[in-house]
This record gives C-alpha cells, sequence and structure tokens, in this order.
C-alpha cells in the first residue's frame, strides 16, 4: 500500500469511535465480573452453597438472554444512539442497587435488572461498527470492542478484588457503578451515527461507504417479518450454534475462573484474582492480533474473505480444546496454561462472530441477527455456571465441568464448518 493509500490520507474519526465502543464494553464488562469476584465473600455473607451461588452467577444471563431478540429488533428500529443511552443509564443504575441490596433475592432482583439494562450493548456496537468502519477494516474494529470484554478481566478482577478487601463487597459495587455512570455521559456527549456526526469530514465519509459500510436506516420490512426471514436462514443458524459454544466456555471462566483457584487450587482472593489475569492477557492479545489485525492484514492482501474467517473461526475453535488439559492437573501453574491456551483460541474466533451479523445480514437486519445470536450465547451464560456449580456440588472438582465444555465446542465447530457457507450477504427479503 502506497503513502496516498486512502487509508493513509483520510481521517480517522472512525477510530477514536471504535475506541470509545470498546471502552463502553470494557466498563459494562466490570459490571459483570464484580459478582464473580465478590463471589465467596457474597457466599459467605449470604451463607450460599455452590449451586445457590451458581444460580446468582447466572441471574444477569436469564434477563440478559432473554432480551436479546426484542432489542435487535428495537436497535434496528430506533437506532444506535437512543437505545445505547438508555442502556448505558440503566446499567449504571443497576450496579448501584446491587450495593444497596440487603439480601439474596435482592441481589438476584438487581442483576436480572442489569442484564435488561447490556441488553443492548454488543448488537449496538455490532451495528455501530457496520456503520462506521468498511468491510476491509471490520475486524479489527470489531476486535477493539471484543477484546475490551477480555482485558475487563485483567484489570477489573484486581481492580473488584482490591475494591472488596479495602471497601467491602458493597463498596466495589460502587466503585463499578461510578465508572459506568461516567461512561453514559461520555456516550451521550459524543456519539453519534456518520451521518449525524458533525465532526466526521466528507473525505472519511466517503472512504467508509465506499469501502461497503452497512447502510444506515430501518429494515425494508417490519421488524417481525424480518426476524422470521431471519430465523429461517441456514447461516443464521451457523452462527448461532457455533459462536454459543464459544460461549458456553466463555462464561465458564467469566464466572468460576475466580472460584475455582480459591475452592480447586487453594488460592486467597487476592491471590486468585491475580492468576486470573493471566488467561485473560492472553485472551487480550490474541484477540486484537489474530481476530483483529491479521484477518484485516489478510483479506486487504487479497486472501479470500470467507476463506479468512472462517479458518481463524475452526482453528481457535480447535485450540479451545485444550480446556481438556486443565482436567489431569492438580497444579495451577498447569491449569492456568492450559486455560491460557483455551482461552486465547477462543479470543481470536470470538471478534470473527461479532462481526459476521454486519457482514451476512440484509438491510436494517444487523441488529437482529446479532440479537438472535447473542440471545443463544447468553443462554449459555445461564446454562454453563448453573451445571458448573451442580457439577462441582456433586463432584467436589470442576473436572466434569471442564469436559462438558469441550464437548460444547465440538458441537460448535461442526455447525461452523457445515451451517455458516460463504460469508456474504443474506438476499434482502423478497428479492431472494
Amino acid at each position: 500500500m502506497d503513502a496516498n493509500s486512502p487509508q493513509r490520507t483520510v481521517p480517522r474519526r472512525r477510530w477514536w469511535i471504535g475506541v470509545m465502543l470498546g471502552s463502553g464494553i470494557l466498563i459494562n464488562y466490570f459490571d459483570r465480573i464484580n459478582l464473580s469476584v465478590a463471589g465467596p465473600e457474597i457466599q459467605k455473607v449470604f451463607g450460599l452453597d455452590a449451586a445457590q451461588l451458581g444460580w446468582l452467577f447466572s441471574a444477569f444471563f436469564w434477563s440478559y438472554a432473554l432480551m436479546q431478540i426484542p432489542t435487535g429488533m428495537i436497535l434496528d428500529r430506533f437506532g444506535v444512539t437512543p437505545i445505547s443511552r438508555i442502556g448505558a443509564a440503566l446499567w449504571s443504575v443497576a450496579t448501584a442497587l446491587t450495593a444497596l441490596a440487603s439480601g439474596f433475592g435482592g441481589v438476584i432482583a438487581a442483576r436480572i435488572l442489569l442484564g435488561v439494562a447490556e441488553a443492548p450493548a454488543f448488537p449496538a456496537n455490532s451495528k455501530a461498527t457496520g456503520y462506521w468502519f468498511p468491510r476491509s477494516e471490520r475486524a479489527l474494529a470489531t476486535a477493539i470492542f471484543d477484546a475490551a470484554a477480555k482485558f475487563s478481566n485483567v484489570i477489573g478482577a484486581p481492580l473488584v478484588a482490591l475494591a472488596v478487601i479495602h471497601f467491602g463487597w458493597r463498596g466495589a459495587f460502587w466503585v463499578t457503578a461510578i465508572l459506568s455512570f461516567t461512561y453514559f455521559v461520555v456516550f451521550w456527549l459524543f456519539y453519534r451515527d456518520p451521518s449525524a456526526d458533525t465532526h466526521l469530514s466528507v473525505a472519511e465519509h466517503d472512504y467508509i461507504k465506499a469501502g461497503g459500510a452497512a447502510p444506515e436506516g430501518a429494515a425494508s420490512t417490519g421488524a417481525g417479518a424480518m426476524l422470521g426471514y431471519l430465523l429461517g436462514n441456514k447461516k443464521v443458524w451457523g452462527l448461532t450454534i457455533g459462536f454459543a459454544a464459544y460461549g458456553y466456555s466463555f462464561y465458564l471462566f467469566l464466572t468460576w475462573l475466580p472460584g475455582y483457584l480459591v475452592r480447586e487450587m487453594h488460592m486467597s482472593l487476592l491471590t486468585s484474582a491475580g492468576y486470573t489475569t493471566i488467561p485473560w492477557i492472553v485472551a487480550t492479545i490474541t484477540d486484537l492480533a489474530v481476530g483483529g489485525w491479521l484477518i484485516d492484514h489478510l483479506i486487504q492482501r487479497g486472501h479470500d474473505e470467507t476463506r479468512v474467517r472462517k479458518t481463524v473461526l475452526v482453528v481457535g475453535m480447535l485450540i479451545g480444546l485444550a480446556v481438556f488439559g486443565a482436567v489431569f492437573t492438580t497444579e495451577p501453574l498447569w491449569a492456568i496454561m492450559w486455560i491460557s491456551i483455551a482461552l486465547g483460541g477462543l479470543a481470536a474466533a470470538a471478534p470473527v462472530g461479532w462481526s459476521i451479523p454486519s457482514l451476512i445480514a440484509p438491510k436494517g437486519g444487523t441488529a437482529t441477527i446479532g440479537g438472535i445470536m447473542n440471545f443463544v450465547n447468553n443462554l449459555m451464560g445461564v446454562v454453563a455456571p448453573v451445571t458448573t456449580g451442580y457439577v462441582v456440588g456433586l463432584t467436589g472438582s470442576f473436572s466434569g465441568a471442564f469436559l462438558i465444555a469441550g464437548v460444547v465446542l465440538l458441537i460448535g465447530i461442526a455447525s461452523y464448518v457445515v451451517l455458516l457457507g460463504r460469508i456474504e450477504p443474506i438476499p434482502d427479503q423478497g428479492t431472494s
């Protein structure tokens, strides 16, 4: 690429928007992981057993999952800006209510509200990156916000652990509530879709549109008709099942990794928080470097887009099978090594999954596909913590839980290979 290439000469406001969206996911995930880090303390305070703690971990995902499809339809109808503003405000309130909860039921209720509030986050970001980035930059743009979910565990877990130690578990929730409200203010002030952003230059806007940006505007058909059309499409189901398989392992580690290190590896809360950062550092790096930069680099060099994206999807999921290695060790360093390899592979595949809705959607359908995909994915956020809690309670070990995660990954790999097909736009309804 020469010095006169458009990518080198046009302004780069789109990347500042991408970083802002990633910052939102980072803080969004602080509000999710705070419970997993504070879980051992909350368990002591309320006298919970492992199964009850699993239900507590899953409460967020019940409402979060159930709201995905309706939220996707609402986003496609009303747009990213208003719905994301409302969501960010509500998730600040929900986190504060968790700090005020007086018992097990109160924490459950606050986490259910948090799930409703955060439901628009990922479908909205997927839709926004479709608007703001050409196809040849979509992988890295998506990786920025997807990697933020992993990186939240690098800085979020120690941050929450320190807050729990110094301010108690309630204080930790107040800290994350303040951060969430700060993001709400920043998003309100600075985010607009490209056509409404007065700071976006004509040259950059033209570059984005010429590169295959998703068209702004509502679908040509009603929300219900669009949902029915997409639910009947094989590509949508291939993406959905494959991404849900990734989600099972992701949510297992997101909710149970600190508890696994405390319970099975006999670490203190602060030590477990430090060890927890290692796999998430690896995941952040592979997410950005492989799932983001490498994919865009190969596509810009002329390699087939479908082959590049699907290779990373499948190979990343195969590497995720390293979770089996954690079954056969009782040594903390070996366990962390196997989990780091598994999460590294899964993280490389994840931004590919999140970039696909904007790449295959008919006009006005990106958030609906994202909602379908994330609905089933986040059912795994319910199933994985609860299943793990019962398996650990019955066996006294996490080995069975890791074996189940590996089997689910195999199902996901088969779905990506057999059902997804070429990564190309689904025809608009009525034109297929």
